[in-house]
């Protein structure tokens, strides 16, 4: 059934069909075709007039049709939507939101992010060094070096915040000999010359042992400094590539310490900023199981007594010891001078000798360490050392039985140590420094020790390091060290040349 749109369109295609015929009509040639143009008009016409008529007829009965419907029911105001029921699941997730928001941990960074800090930041300046001895370090109350907690996250509906690190490291080390050790730049394993590991020519080497692991734990808003802290690396075999060796992992809670930390006999805000992993010969190296006690008299004077592990180092079959070491400390910390550090420790050193007898030594020693804030752009720093049965805990001689020995009369004898370090810092910009150190460590051998025993070493060291980022160092350094024998003999002049890079995902 054809519909008024269809029939008007074909009227409208008829009626331009008649339009056009004069142009036809002008366009015959002959009478047969100009009569039959004429008869095909007519018809046109004809059916023009019939399409008319029947469209006409349609529109009647459309109208017609739309009278006798019904009138439409007026249209009923809408309604407001019933409200959505939350379901338990999205209420529980809304309320675990608020009790995150207001957790104590995530106020401490509200605090933070307004502008506040969380604590006092210490007077001993951080100097972010390449290889940091400073964050391991405990301080005395809510002191800190990064009273912005930098890198630390909340721990949900608790107080504490937590900071997870890595510093990934690498090191390439090229030596005019053999060094006794191919990833540690350590004098007293230097080799004597007429030995047989004596020369080797150049030696080159690769290693990523000093990469290091940490955890942070901290309360920073409650009472007593709460911290737990754990770090490692991987030099627990010099001759092996990446072997865990644990440095720190102990909690900390007002001024007491229990773990596996700094003895209080070390000063570890005194390290030069080397880029040799191992650090110079002279400096304290003390790291054992310990309980401590800090008492901060004010905001520049603290103290710090320890019980600790007692480990020795004795050329005897077997040591033995009747009590703990027992270390402690003062410190006077000012933000623009610097830091002073008076350390003294007390041991009791004992030995089982081949016919089953034991002796006994007192072991003590004293150090003096201290950091002074030159200008803003320069540091020194300095370590002195004296004492009797302490060797095991230097730097260069605790990989000896450097803390006594037996005499040539069958004796023990506690074995005099002294050592001296400096070391100074210059910043050249905010990207680039330089440190110079110089280290010398002296051992007394006892008189029943083989003759070529430990006497020295030097220990020499200059670099240039790129703060390529905040915490992306590259850094470029020349080392020199020197042993000698209590016979005399030594190792010779030995020199070392060090690219090292290391980097860390938070300051």
């Amino acid at each position: 059934m054809n519909t008024i749109p269809q029939l008007r369109k074909g009227l409208c295609l008829l009626t331009i069909g008649l339009l056009a015929y004069p142009q036809l009509a002008a366009a015959a040639t002959t009478e047969e075709e100009l009569a039959e143009l004429k008869a095909t008009a007519a018809e046109m016409q004809k059916t023009i007039q019939l399409m008319n008529a029947r469209i006409q007829d349609l529109e009647k009965k459309n109208a017609a049709m739309a009278s006798s419907k019904p009138a439409p029911a007026p249209a009923r105001a809408s309604q407001p939507a019933a409200p959505k029921q939350s379901t338990p699941q999205l209420a529980n997730k809304t309320e675990d939101l608020d009790l995150y928001q207001r957790s104590p941990s995530y106020l401490s960074l509200e605090t933070i992010a307004d502008g506040g800090e969380l604590g006092h930041k210490s007077p001993v300046r951080y100097r972010h060094t390449m290889n940091d001895r400073q964050i391991a370090a405990s301080r005395p109350e809510d002191y800190t070096l990064d009273p912005k907690y930098r890198g630390f996250i909340p721990v949900p509906n608790t107080p504490v915040l937590i900071k997870f690190n890595a510093k990934p490291r690498l090191d390439f080390t090229y030596d005019n000999n053999l060094a006794g050790s191919n990833t540690r730049f350590v004098p007293s394993k230097f080799p004597l010359e007429g030995s047989a590991d004596y020369g080797g020519n150049g030696q080159a080497n690769l290693n990523a042992n000093g990469t290091q692991l940490s955890v942070d734990v901290r309360a920073p808003e409650r009472p007593g400094n709460v911290r737990f802290y754990y770090q490692n690396d991987f030099f627990g075999d010099e001759n092996a590539n990446m072997r865990y060796r644990l440095q720190h992992l102990y909690g900390q809670y007002y001024g007491l310490k229990v773990g596996f930390t700094y003895s209080a006999w070390e000063n570890p805000d005194v390290w030069p900023d080397t880029v040799d992993y191992e650090g110079p010969n002279s400096v304290i190296f003390a790291r054992r199981p310990l309980v401590q006690y800090t008492h901060a008299f004010n905001e520049c004077w603290n103290s710090t007594i320890g019980m600790e592990q007692p480990d020795f180092y004795v050329d005897a079959p077997k040591k033995l010891a009747r009590m703990p070491d027992f270390a402690v400390n003062t410190r006077w910390e000012n933000e623009n001078f610097g830091h002073v550090q008076l350390s003294g420790i007390i041991r009791d050193i004992g030995a089982r000798d081949v016919n089953g007898d034991d002796f006994h030594e007192l072991g003590w020693g004293i150090n003096l360490g201290t950091n002074i804030n030159l200008t803003e752009c320069d540091s020194l720093q300095f370590l002195g050392v004296y004492g009797e049965g302490i060797g095991g805990m230097g730097n260069d001689t605790s990989f000896l039985n450097s803390d006594a020995g037996f005499t040539a009369d069958g004796d023990l004898e506690a074995l005099a140590y002294w050592s001296v370090m400096a070391g100074l810092t210059h910043r050249w910009s905010d990207r680039f420094r330089s440190t110079v150190t110089y280290g010398y460590a002296h051992l007394d051998p006892a008189s029943g020790q083989d003759e070529q025993f430990y006497n020295f070493s030097h220990y020499a060291s200059a670099n240039l390091i790129w703060q390529i980022k905040p915490r992306w160092s590259l850094g470029a350094e020349g080392l020199y060290g020197y042993k000698e024998a209590q016979n005399g003999d030594s190792s010779d002049d030995h020199f070392r040349f060090q690219l090292g890079m290391v980097y860390s995902l938070f300051d």
